[in-house]
């Protein structure tokens, strides 16, 4: 692929303050794209385009406060957006809430029995109820313009259920207190399920919609969590930031022009263990 394969075109990225936003973003820059930043901390937002404007080396992204739970704010920044910067070609749905994996104060974490409903609700808001709200309202003016590009961003655990072993030192189930909440899982898979939805609702008007699958990516996590992981990881290791850049344009772009209702996991081979 070349650096010019989204050339001028409009990609909104939601969570895109966050880690792997920034980096969708830096890939969308570099391969000639305009990468639109989309999530709730105006602060966080503006370091995040002072980061990625750097890295692509011009000033190129654009900012926008929101919440894609909100489907009002969501169709006024639509509109907003194709007067002063452009229709939105393609969506990144990135946003999501990281669940907690420790109780209240420090304690150890929640058991899958007393997780409470409001983090659940929270979760699925945000990484389920506003991919779909943001494809509702985006993916229908791409769909009236005759063109545009969903990609759902899912997670191993979209495709494999979480191993809970690796969140105690022992490695034994009956020594873990602090599990990944039920609700990650569900949501990431539930992304899938509503790629495949998309990718036969719009086809014939030219949306087409796929979803990317990453694996553990590397941010400071306790050592013994990394190591945890990378023993189920044939490649050893868990995924440098920078490393599904190429992935993002590939789904972004023409190149991938065939490509519907597809899932492409990138997670090292951890998934075929």
């Amino acid at each position: 692929m070349t650096a010019a394969a989204l050339q001028d075109r409009c990609v909104l990225v939601t969570g895109g303050a966050g880690l792997l936003g920034r980096e969708h973003a830096v890939a969308v820059g570099r391969a000639g794209g305009r990468p639109i930043l989309l999530d709730l901390d105006a602060a966080a937002l503006a370091a995040a385009a002072e980061d990625v404007d750097g890295r692509i080396g011009a000033e190129r992204t654009v900012i926008r406060r929101g919440d894609v739970t909100d489907r009002a704010g969501l169709v006024a920044l639509c509109r907003e957006l194709e007067d002063t910067v452009g229709p939105v070609d393609v969506v990144i749905n990135n946003a999501a809430v990281n669940p907690p994996m420790s109780g209240p104060q420090g304690s150890p974490g929640f058991t899958f029995e007393d997780y409470p409903l409001e983090l659940w609700n929270a979760e699925l808001a945000v990484g389920l109820t506003g991919a779909m709200l943001v494809a509702q309202v985006f993916g229908a003016a791409m769909a009236a313009r005759g063109q545009g590009v969903i990609v759902n961003i899912a997670s191993d655990l979209g495709v494999i259920a979480p191993d809970h072993r690796i969140y105690a030192p022992s490695r034994r189930m009956q020594d873990v207190d602090s599990f990944k909440p039920a609700s990650y899982s569900v949501c990431k898979t539930a992304l899938i399920g509503l790629t495949r939805y998309l990718a036969t609702y719009w086809a014939h008007r030219g949306v087409r919609a796929n979803a990317l699958a990453p694996g553990g990516v590397e941010a400071g996590q306790d050592s013994s969590l990394v190591e945890g992981i990378v023993e189920r990881v044939p490649m050893g290791r868990m995924a440098r930031p920078d490393e599904y850049h190429g992935a993002v344009v590939f789904l972004c772009s023409d190149a991938s022009a065939y490509m519907n209702g597809q899932v492409l996991v990138m997670d090292g081979g951890r998934s075929v263990w």
